[in-house]
């Protein structure tokens, strides 16, 4: 893992976001699915290789207290299966941790359903596993559902976060909506995609060109670049308040 300095935040605690992959859907070379985990138990989304994404950054599944889910695309969910069979047999036989899956009010159907396509009946009756569809508060932070600009379909959200004064919003897989517009003037952080080429023409992602416009119109706000289409080591013309994050790479704040 590289650690990158404090980024200048004068909060009252430390942040911590930690990046365990950075890749778009295609995994372009040297990046792996996008997955962010926050202070190290709250992680954002389960890509396929969740697992072993969590293995190389020294983690165990069974510290995960809260999972955040942002849409139902393959590369954000397929993992699901393999991070409940993982707790149960390996890191957690004793279920003494409980794991909070918060998601859309139709995701215990999905994950569920997900679930017994993977490992039929081998994932029931778990005491520990509770799904949350409202707003609340995970290991201290306070948190909010916002809808973003992806297909429909997948009823995409991203999540605003707050702890002690400090907002981090993280937009999930979106292009440029009117709620990533809104919570750009507030947020200290906040974590992009960056999902497409400037010749791709979609609505549903960003590219270098249109977060360019959203970082320079938003000055103050310190933006973390993920769920890249680029290989790792590629590099675009940005403002200095965008960081082209690589999979390892831990920002404290």
């Amino acid at each position: 893992m590289r650690r990158v300095p404090s980024l200048g935040w004068l909060g009252q605690s430390m942040v911590d976001i930690q990046f365990l992959g950075t890749g778009n859907a295609f995994c372009p070379e040297g990046r792996m699915h996008s997955l962010v985990m926050i202070d190290g138990t709250l992680l954002v989304d389960a890509p396929p290789t969740v697992v072993p994404q969590l293995r190389k950054a020294g983690i165990s599944p069974a510290d995960i207290s809260d999972l955040f889910i942002t849409h139902w695309h393959g590369d954000h969910t397929f993992g699901f299966p393999f991070l409940l069979l993982e707790r149960k047999w390996i890191s957690d036989r004793g279920g003494e941790h409980q794991l909070n899956v918060h998601c859309h009010s139709v995701g215990s159907k999905h994950l569920n359903d997900l679930c017994n396509l993977a490992y039929p009946e081998s994932l029931k009756d778990l005491d520990w596993l509770n799904f949350n569809y409202q707003p609340s508060v995970a290991n201290g932070w306070s948190f909010e559902r916002f809808e973003v600009c992806h297909q429909p379909i997948t009823e995409p959200h991203g999540y605003r976060f707050e702890k002690d004064g400090f907002v981090l919003v993280h937009c999930g897989d979106s292009g440029p909506c009117d709620n990533i517009e809104r919570l750009a003037k507030e947020a200290d952080v906040m974590i992009v995609e960056m999902g497409i080429p400037d010749y791709v023409d979609s609505p549903y992602h960003y590219s270098p060109s249109t977060l360019l416009d959203l970082a320079l119109r938003n000055p103050d706000t310190k933006f973390l670049a993920t769920h890249n289409f680029s290989p790792a080591g590629t590099t675009f013309e940005l403002p200095e308040n965008v960081f082209e994050v690589v999979d390892g790479e831990c920002f404290s704040f």
